[in-house]
């Protein structure tokens, strides 16, 4: 990891509760254009972002996640195929405020990631509604969140919460290759998510802008 430029691994005492020297700059000191930036939350091993980078050239992206030796694939790959379009950050997405400037960021995927399905975890869910409203300090106005899930659970949740907070997702479905798909980059697949087909499980979708202002989380009854 160490020997790719495209890859970036801040030392946790580095974005605590402080700045990444990069914040405010992802557009002139790493992708030296000015194209607008998507940001995958979750990336694993990257498949999502990097698939993105070759169908968007005009376009930069970014995968978050904890885990390098997933993350190492796409990387590697990108760095391999010369994409300068994209990129990966190392770190916890609990840090992810540190990154990022107001409206730097255009649009934002979460793909897979870990439901918490246990009871009282809501908070813990990359779609509570503290994440939501962290993504509201660099998300432009109006900007995309975008949720690709196996979890009905996660899935129901993120849209009680929309609808809790008035607000009307763009498109959702429960059961995204069950007709035809209206947007090129759904019909990409990862590793973790041709499994989840093959045990018959439907993948689930939503799209919608959180908008520029507080959401309240569900209340603690809310499943």
């Amino acid at each position: 990891m160490e020997g790719y430029n495209n890859v970036l691994q801040p030392a946790f005492e580095d974005v605590f509760r402080k700045d990444y020297l990069l914040k405010g700059r992802w557009k002139e000191d790493f992708f030296r254009n000015n194209n607008p930036i998507t940001l995958e939350l979750g990336c694993g091993k990257g498949e999502y972002t990097v698939a993105m980078a070759r169908s968007f050239p005009e376009r930069n992206f970014l995968g978050v996640d904890i885990k390098g030796a997933r993350m190492w694939k796409g990387a590697k790959e990108a760095h391999n195929d010369k994409l300068h379009n994209v990129g990966f950050i190392r770190t916890r997405i609990e840090l992810i405020e540190s990154f990022f400037s107001k409206g730097e960021i255009s649009e934002i995927w979460i793909t897979f990631p870990d439901p918490q399905i246990k009871k009282r975890r809501n908070k813990k869910r990359l779609t509570a509604s503290r994440f939501l409203n962290t993504y509201n300090n660099f998300l432009v106005n109006d900007g995309l969140v975008h949720l690709k899930t196996d979890s009905i659970e996660l899935y129901s949740y993120t849209n009680r919460l929309l609808l809790y907070n008035n607000i009307i997702p763009e498109f959702a479905t429960d059961n995204l290759y069950s007709g035809s798909i209206e947007n090129e980059l759904l019909n990409i697949k990862t590793h973790y998510e041709l499994l989840f087909l093959k045990e018959g499980k439907n993948i689930t979708y939503t799209r919608f802008k959180p908008g520029n202002r507080e959401l309240k989380e569900l209340p603690e009854d809310g499943k």
